[in-house]
């Protein structure tokens, strides 16, 4: 049983995964409200007597908590949010959670994204507003004002993504179950006028690429020689007399 090369292959398969992900990363370096993905790995001990040999297992992909800098616009649509939730938005593949705050109103006074996708409130309402009621002024919980009065509310939910996720587009995601909204946390809110930005930090990122690069290239090198070790000593074998 040729065990280091199934521990090599278990490292290859490992190793792609990260790849994958920090290329994923470092291609939303700039992409408004993006999370990075990071991958945890663990130990898988294998049966193989007379002793145990430890391989990698798949990995877990996890959504990078940290929070992206704020970049200010001005414009009263931009949103941000302060603390650990989500805008949740209505789409195609159901409802979606995002830290995008880029929103605009159509003629109709629908609240929506750069692509169209409603905005949805806490009760999980699309949101509406009267364009021509005044300027859009928006509180640190959420609260959408016109001429003093209350007219909306931003939703602001929190998912519980450690048991698995599913990216939308490009900053969008699909939690494996539904999302409430937040209640009574006074270190979550929203900023009128700023964006989040990614929260990827590309010199770090292309720093961990190049490293994991150089150990598959390693490891496929090691396979490679295993291979030819095994041939000559087969031939060697083979032909002893």
């Amino acid at each position: 049983m040729q065990t280091s090369l199934y521990v090599a292959v278990s490292s290859q398969m490992a190793l792609e995964r990260r790849l994958n992900t920090l290329a994923d990363n470092i291609a939303n370096a700039n992409t408004t409200g993006f999370r990075s993905t990071e991958v945890k790995f663990n130990t898988v001990l294998g049966d193989t007597k007379p002793t145990k040999v430890a391989f990698v297992d798949e990995g877990k992909e996890f959504i990078n908590t940290r929070s992206g800098g704020l970049k200010q616009t001005g414009n009263s649509l931009d949103f941000a949010i302060k603390g650990d939730a989500w805008f949740a938005i209505d789409t195609p593949a159901g409802q979606v959670l995002t830290r995008d705050g880029r929103f605009t109103l159509t003629e109709t006074g629908d609240l929506v994204t750069l692509k169209g996708y409603p905005v949805l409130d806490a009760g999980g309402g699309p949101i509406q507003i009267n364009a021509n009621a005044g300027e859009v002024k928006v509180g640190a919980d959420g609260v959408i004002h016109q001429n003093g009065n209350p007219v909306a509310s931003l939703g602001l939910y929190e998912a519980d993504l450690s048991k698995g996720f599913a990216r939308f587009e490009n900053c969008g995601v699909i939690p494996p179950n539904a999302a409430d909204p937040v209640v009574d946390r006074f270190e979550v809110g929203v900023t009128q006028g700023y964006l989040e930005e990614s929260n990827v930090d590309p010199i770090q990122q292309m720093s961990q690429l190049i490293m994991v690069s150089r150990a598959f290239e390693n490891i496929t090198s090691l396979m490679r020689d295993n291979d030819t070790t095994l041939n000559e000593a087969i031939k060697t074998l083979g032909g002893a007399k």
